[in-house]
């Protein structure tokens, strides 16, 4: 008899919450993302990372809100509440992907995937992912967010070194 295969979980990377609690649409696509993975059977639960930010509840808190909203079971739901970056949304969640024996599918922005894979594969972990689609990110945020990430991407290869 062959054991069954490990579970997968949606690995959603944080983005900010905004002064009234409400995720940023960073956040919401993500989340939103993650629940259609998990609604199709692609994944076997969700783990929202995040902590507070500038404002809160954390960020893994408003995404728990956002999966239970949508259905998704408390027993498909975790949380990694204390990190505040990517290295750390993935440092943190790191333990409780192994405590699960999951293979993790990162959920973050097509501008963002590069480097959270990167990280991911420095901190050990087998990774996928999936993003939202393209089209879903506006204009103004490719602008904001590209050049940030560029060069978030070249110091996170400058710290392989």
């Amino acid at each position: 008899m062959t054991p069954p295969p490990p579970p997968r979980i949606a690995v959603i990377l944080g983005a900010a919450v905004w002064p009234d609690g409400q995720p940023s649409p960073a956040l919401a696509r993500r989340a939103a993302h993650a629940i259609a993975l998990y609604h199709r059977g692609q994944v076997d639960a969700v783990l929202g990372c995040g902590g507070t930010g500038r404002h809160p509840p954390a960020e893994a808190e408003v995404i728990a809100r956002l999966c239970r909203a949508a259905g998704i079971p408390d027993t498909a739901i975790l949380i990694e509440d204390r990190s505040t970056t990517t290295r750390e949304n993935l440092t943190h969640a790191a333990p409780i992907l192994r405590a699960h024996g999951a293979r993790p599918v990162l959920v973050t922005d097509p501008y963002h995937v590069p480097r959270a894979r990167l990280l991911a594969r420095q901190l050990g972990l087998q990774a996928g992912h999936s993003c939202p689609p393209v089209r879903s990110v506006g204009p103004r945020q490719w602008l904001r967010h590209v050049p940030r990430e560029g060069l978030a991407l070249i110091a996170t290869l400058l710290r392989l070194r």
